[in-house]
């Protein structure tokens, strides 16, 4: 028997400047049009309660909270999970609601409005995702969008192992690699050592790609001494690494740095780019 279905708003063509997570009217799974993926990205939100452990200036997340992952319905996820998968390959979702240059299924991200390996059923979601996409025979990338903090943990080591069997990816968060610059950009304390030990740990694990967010900051650039502490750590383990992604500010802020922030030249981030790819790796650009 097939899971209960959910109705689907009707209109409103999806933009990737917007990746609300209401975009479908469900808890968990939302669709978007995604300019680093190219395409539809069907996100899974493990924060519906707005909670994070970390407090990015840059965040998009309205009335972001300190916290965790609530407990997960697994069935009602389940069931959103497969009505908008429905919709999307034997529907007229992609006629409806999405832009003609992007009517392509890309990949499954979870992630949401705050960090998603705080869910104590992680693991289980992770099979969960990897279940339904294999029954609707698609062959894409189920990708795990995170800040890496909580790599020790043996639930989220769990999934992650789920993860790269199934030819999954990991996008992990590295903003700053200083302990003033994460305390700023982040809004956490952490020594950069362990951060590089859990990358590390976690690109040993599952494909790791870093994700890097560059912007002005009180129109400033990064300086030159968080560009090359940053380096660094890429140095360290880029053995281990997919590569990068840098990208700029495409959405405002909803925390209240946001007049404080604005977006770098294209030119900037081409010019860090290459200083990355230097380093032997690879790098994907999205002013």
């Amino acid at each position: 028997m097939n899971p209960p279905q959910k109705s689907i708003p009707q209109s409103g063509l999806l933009d990737s400047t917007d990746h609300s997570r209401d975009s479908a009217g469900m808890t968990y799974v939302y669709p978007v049009v995604s300019r680093r993926a190219g395409g539809v990205s069907i996100g899974i939100n493990l924060n519906p309660n707005n909670a994070c452990n970390w407090r990015c200036i840059y965040c998009q997340v309205p009335d972001l909270q300190r916290g965790s992952a609530p407990a997960i319905d697994l069935d009602l996820l389940e069931a959103e999970l497969h009505t908008l998968l429905e919709d999307l390959l034997h529907g007229d979702f992609m006629v409806r609601r999405v832009p003609v240059e992007a009517r392509q299924i890309v990949d499954i991200a979870i992630s949401g409005n705050g960090e998603p390996t705080s869910a104590h059923k992680f693991p289980q979601v992770v099979a969960l995702v990897i279940r339904l996409r294999d029954a609707f025979g698609l062959a894409i990338k189920l990708r795990l969008i995170t800040n890496g903090s909580l790599v020790d943990r043996p639930a989220v080591r769990e999934g992650l192992i789920h993860l790269a069997q199934s030819n999954g990816e990991v996008w992990f968060k590295l903003d700053a690699a200083t302990k003033e610059g994460m305390a700023r950009i982040n809004g956490v304390a952490l020594d950069p050592l362990g951060v590089t030990r859990r990358l590390r740990n976690c690109a040993d694990l599952c494909t790791t790609w870093v994700q890097t967010c560059c912007f002005l900051l009180d129109d400033l650039p990064p300086s030159e001494a968080e560009i090359l502490a940053w380096l660094k750590i890429l140095d360290q383990t880029k053995t281990s690494l997919a590569g990068v992604h840098l990208y700029g500010l495409a959405r405002p802020s909803l925390q209240s740095e946001a007049p404080r922030l604005k977006p770098l030249p294209a030119a900037w981030l081409e010019t860090l780019a290459e200083r990355v790819r230097q380093l032997g790796l690879t790098v994907h650009v999205s002013p």
